[in-house]
């Protein structure tokens, strides 16, 4: 119980920090937001009409009475309106984060899927062929850039072949099967760079623990390697394998923008992109963070998760 007391504690200080951080730094930015709303369509308005527009938009109030009242909104869920169009922030995001969530899932289960059996396969068979293999095509993954990968197989499954289309959305509800054929590309794109990560910490984790006295000790009490290897050796590398993969897990959540600008995915990066582009700062800040909250739920999560795996973490 004190281990998830700490746990807690320490992330809503983290999201403090992460939300008054995120407010100073937009407000640093060079460019006057009412200045680019006001000539986005070409026009020269007068001064007199940026400053109206700044008045209406909150923009002349003191800069500590702004961040007052922008923390007062946050901690009771309201992330304002845009500035562009005084639409709720709040739904916007809560209508395109599921689809961020959704690609980054699907790459993060097909690099446990592919990555762990594949590392555990080149740990049982160190020095042979078969390491040889895994292990170079885990470095060949590790050093293609997502957008790379991704428009590699637009070029090749898309354009050449012909078998999928290059890009778009398809709602789940109204037909699956055309969703699913969408998010495969992006999906797997991402997992490209994400199964190398996995397969070589799950190949370090087993050859590490293998080499344990406690794993010579049931091998000497007459246990099979089956036995051995599922119930003492994978069981106790999970943990590093977790925490690795929980920390690119939270890193992806602000890394998908090429890949939803490549295959025209409507997430949460795109949103991001707009935003910043419009010095629409509350769509800005309520979008990054967003982002740090579901990073810090994810690291506390791993963090939770590893101590119930490891009792020695919640004694420290």
């Amino acid at each position: 119980m004190n281990y998830f007391v700490r746990r807690a504690g320490t992330a809503l200080a983290t999201l403090f920090a992460v939300a008054t951080l995120i407010f100073l730094t937009l407000h640093l930015v060079p460019g006057d937001p009412a200045e680019v709303l006001m000539t986005s369509g070409g026009m020269a308005p007068s001064r007199e009409a940026i400053d109206a527009l700044r008045i209406s938009l909150g923009l002349d109030r003191p800069l500590w009475d702004q961040y007052l009242a922008y923390l007062a909104r946050i901690t009771s869920g309201d992330l304002g309106t845009s500035f562009q169009d005084h639409a709720s922030i709040s739904a916007e995001i809560i209508r395109r984060l599921p689809r961020t969530v959704e690609l980054i899932v699907s790459a993060a289960v097909a690099s446990v899927l592919i990555g762990m059996p594949a590392g555990i396969l080149a740990a049982l068979r160190r020095g042979s062929f078969w390491d040889g293999l895994l292990s170079s095509l885990a470095s060949l993954g590790l050093s293609l850039p997502i957008f790379v990968t991704g428009t590699l197989m637009i070029l090749v499954f898309s354009q050449t072949l012909r078998l999928v289309p290059a890009g778009g959305y398809a709602d789940f509800t109204e037909d699956p099967l055309k969703h699913v054929v969408y998010l495969a590309m992006p999906a797997i794109s991402i997992s490209v760079g994400l199964i190398p990560v996995v397969f070589r910490m799950t190949r370090t984790s087993i050859l590490e623990f293998l080499e344990r006295e406690w794993v010579r000790t049931a091998r000497a009490k007459g246990l099979t390697e089956r036995s051995v290897l599922l119930r003492h050796v994978v069981r106790n590398s999970l943990s590093p394998v977790i925490t690795v993969l929980g920390l690119h897990i939270g890193t992806l959540l602000g890394g998908t923008v090429l890949v939803e600008y490549v295959f025209n995915w409507p997430g949460l990066s795109g949103m991001l992109v707009q935003a910043v582009e419009q010095r629409d700062y509350p769509a800005v800040q309520g979008i990054v963070l967003v982002i740090c909250i579901l990073f810090v739920l994810i690291n506390m999560g791993v963090d939770l998760l590893y101590g119930l795996l490891d009792p020695r973490v919640r004694a420290r």
